[in-house]
């Protein structure tokens, strides 16, 4: 079977949740990853700005659950 993640913006979020999101998809920690990212945007002339604000908006948000699905899936497996 395969990997049903999705790449979404995160509820953790600071500014659009797009750092949080990436995070969470490979499983990195939010903060480490933010600070990484602040510091690429600095030595790259700020280009990451341009690349956070299209990621703002391709990215879909992550849709709130009220886990129904995650309880239907423990149950069956």
């Amino acid at each position: 079977m395969g990997n049903n993640k999705k790449l979404t913006r995160s509820a953790n979020r600071m500014i659009a949740g797009v750092c949080a999101g990436i995070a969470e998809y490979f499983g990195w920690d939010p903060t480490l990853l933010r600070i990484v990212y602040i510091l690429a945007t600095f030595f790259t002339a700020f280009a990451g700005v341009i690349i956070y604000i299209i990621l703002w908006i391709i990215m879909p948000s992550k849709m709130p659950s009220d886990g129904y699905g995650e309880r239907m899936n423990n149950r069956l497996h």
